[in-house]
């Protein structure tokens, strides 16, 4: 019985672990009384929804849920590293689209579902550049080892 452990995960998919386990414990923090500010007001989906995650960022159920969603395919795809490179380019691609969504709605928008508010911006923009350039820099095929 062999019981040798050995990791070979290239950067890209321990990069994209890395950013599904930030998002798994963000997803999990969103339901901690205490983590997240003014618990009681935490709404399913809505601009509506009270509270704020390290009294900061704006939350809801949704929110919270897309956050674990995110994680689980994180680290579904870093199995493969074509895989984590998708995660972190595509993920990354998709955080800067909700960038420009929570440019563009309001924050008392009832287009405004998730919920995001100026600081959940700056950290969706921040989120998708370092996604897209790990995805890039780290994503390159690595040579073949002859071992």
């Amino acid at each position: 019985m062999n019981t040798d452990v050995r990791y070979d995960a290239s950067p890209v998919q321990a990069a994209a672990a890395v950013v599904a386990l930030a998002f798994g414990i963000v997803g999990v923090a969103g339901f901690v009384p205490g983590l997240t500010t003014d618990y009681g007001d935490l709404t399913f989906a809505g601009h509506d929804s009270g509270a704020m995650l390290l009294g900061i960022f704006q939350v809801s159920i949704l929110h919270n849920l897309v956050h674990l969603g995110f994680a689980v395919a994180g680290f579904v795809l870093a199995r493969t590293a074509a895989g984590a490179r998708g995660y972190l380019i595509g993920g990354g691609a998709l955080y800067l689209v909700v960038f420009l969504y929570g440019l563009v709605v309001g924050l008392h928008d009832k287009a405004n579902f998730l919920p995001v508010n100026d600081a959940d911006d700056v950290l969706h923009v921040v989120l998708g550049a370092g996604m897209v350039l790990l995805g890039l820099l780290l994503g390159r095929p690595r040579p073949i080892d002859a071992h």
